[in-house]
């Protein structure tokens, strides 16, 4: 095996198709998103240079501002309830239910396998109002309570893709944290309990701590994720009312497809880009000085 792997004509040859194709559909595509973003117009009316004006026309784009702001603090949002819900799932899995949560976690992970516009369909069902009015208005209904329009209001419609989101994916969240928990040593935790560590003390002192870097890579993981939120959003509402819950994802898509204006929308893809990068490098040097403290 050693003489195999250890031939640079055998890894080109093992390699090379691989990586033709990672650059082919990965490099390439970023590539050419970054050179539209130095460029107005489409492939039919043609493509002018304009420099460093897309970048200027986002930081003065009110809409794009909006945007930014419905990306992040949907993240921020998402991120917390996706990391905290499934942290105490991971906790229940390993400390109460033990060798009889496999049951639980794949029921509870099962959501994370539907399709997200079917999800998101679904929600939008649930909160409907009129004819067809879903459960949740039935029971308000039945509390004595009047119809509420959730999906009118951006706060409303907020509250529902949170809580879509929550639904769908802390199952995953709780079974990749679960794993984490894994690898904690029984003989700590014993040790710990022994010198009177239980409970909360026992989770935040001991537990936290040993888990913080599968806690680190799910926070990371989340937050992308959320940030690019787009099929959600659309299925639910549109992005709507108006354009109050439209994130950057939705806003580059109609950018590029609806108005035709693909360097604009490279423009707010790189913007999208960079932000994830931000918080990823953020987050690592919060932790390494954590670490070194």
């Amino acid at each position: 095996m050693k003489r195999v792997f250890g031939d640079r004509k055998t890894i080109l040859i093992l390699l090379g198709p691989t990586l033709v194709i990672y650059v082919l559909l990965k490099i390439v595509p970023v590539m050419w998103s970054l050179g539209l973003s130095f460029f107005d117009g489409n492939s039919l009316s043609g493509f002018t240079f304009t420099g460093f004006a897309n970048f200027g026309r986002f930081f003065t784009d009110p809409i794009a501002i909006q945007s930014l702001w419905v990306s992040i603090i949907f993240a921020l949002l998402a991120t917390g309830g996706q990391i905290i819900l499934g942290y105490l799932l991971a906790l229940l899995y390993v400390f109460v239910l033990r060798k009889g949560s496999a049951f639980i976690r794949t029921a509870v992970f099962f959501p994370m396998v539907l399709p997200t516009v079917a999800v998101a369909l679904l929600f939008r069902n649930l909160v409907s109002v009129g004819q067809n009015q879903g459960p949740i208005n039935d029971i308000i209904n039945l509390f004595g309570g009047k119809s509420v329009e959730f999906l009118a209001s951006s706060v409303g419609t907020m509250a529902v893709a949170l809580v879509m989101t929550y639904w769908s994916s802390m199952g995953f969240y709780a079974v990749l944290l679960y794993t984490g928990l894994l690898d904690i040593p029984d003989e700590v935790i014993e040790s710990a309990r022994l010198d009177g560590a239980n409970g909360l003390r026992l989770v935040r002192h001991i537990v936290v701590p040993l888990s913080m870097p599968i806690l680190i890579s799910s926070i990371i993981f989340s937050f992308n994720s959320t940030l690019k939120v787009f099929d959600s959003l659309l299925a639910l509402n549109n992005g709507g009312p108006g354009t109050s819950t439209t994130p950057l994802t939705l806003y580059m898509f109609q950018t590029a497809f609806n108005y035709s204006d693909y360097g604009y929308a490279s423009t707010i893809a790189l913007m999208l880009t960079i932000l994830c990068l931000l918080f990823t490098l953020a987050i690592f040097r919060s932790s390494s000085r954590k670490a070194e403290a």
